[in-house]
């Protein structure tokens, strides 16, 4: 999905204010088309907020006490539906609707991914991440607890963040928008990428420079362990 695209999906979206509302009643609501459970000495229903002040409308003279718990509001997207990944998220973490994610792939707590984002097979995203709108991170990568890689939405001609299979980066580290990190390089903990990167290669500090190449003493530094990636 293209920035235009995104753009347009967002804009034409029924904007929703998600809620769950407790109310306390002289007598049984009607359920059948909300999500909700109850009796008459207490429901909880969750739905849009327009929904449910039609239900607080109906039954006015009826209700006791009523209490909003407001989630979202004008929210344009939803949140992914989880239930047909082959993969493992962690409490905490919140996807967006229009994020693809992959086989195998690891979504640790507190993670954020925004729509049009790319995960792939048997990559890691740690704790507290953030992945930006239509960022692609491909096969086999870990992107180390609490970096940013950059999203882009807007303006249209703006290019996403590339980054290719078994690339490394540490805690910390910022990948701004537009950049391509090549296969198999490493991103140090705490650095600033601004610009592309090569394959196989050890990108360190701010702004991130090369340093090296990437040799057998750096692959026992940032091995993927294949045992984390077992969902079964």
């Amino acid at each position: 999905m293209n920035s235009k695209e995104l753009i347009e999906l967002i804009h034409n979206s029924k904007k929703k204010t998600n809620c769950l509302l407790f109310i306390k009643t002289n007598r049984e609501i009607d359920l059948s088309s909300l999500l909700g459970c109850g009796d008459k000495n207490g429901y909880l229903i969750f739905g849009e907020k327009n929904d449910l002040d039609l239900i607080l409308d109906k039954y006015k003279l009826d209700i006791k006490e009523s209490k909003y718990i407001i989630f979202t509001k004008n929210a344009a997207l939803d949140l992914l539906d989880l239930s047909s990944l082959d993969a493992r998220i962690e409490y905490g973490a919140i996807i967006r609707d229009h994020v693809t994610i992959k086989k195998g792939a690891i979504i640790m707590m507190g993670a954020i991914i925004n729509a049009g984002a790319y995960i792939g097979e048997n990559t890691m995203i740690d704790m507290n991440v953030t992945i930006g709108g239509r960022a692609c991170i491909k096969n086999n990568c870990h992107i180390g607890a609490g970096s940013v890689i950059a999203g882009v939405i807007e303006p249209y001609s703006s290019k996403e963040v590339v980054i290719e299979d078994d690339v490394f980066i540490g805690a910390n580290a910022t990948v701004l928008e537009g950049v391509h990190i090549g296969k198999g390089s490493v991103i140090g903990a705490g650095s600033v990428v601004i610009n592309d990167v090569p394959d196989n290669v050890v990108v360190v500090g701010v702004p991130g420079r090369i340093i090296k190449k990437r040799e057998k003493l750096i692959d026992s530094k940032v091995e993927i362990v294949n045992a984390l990636r077992t969902i079964n």
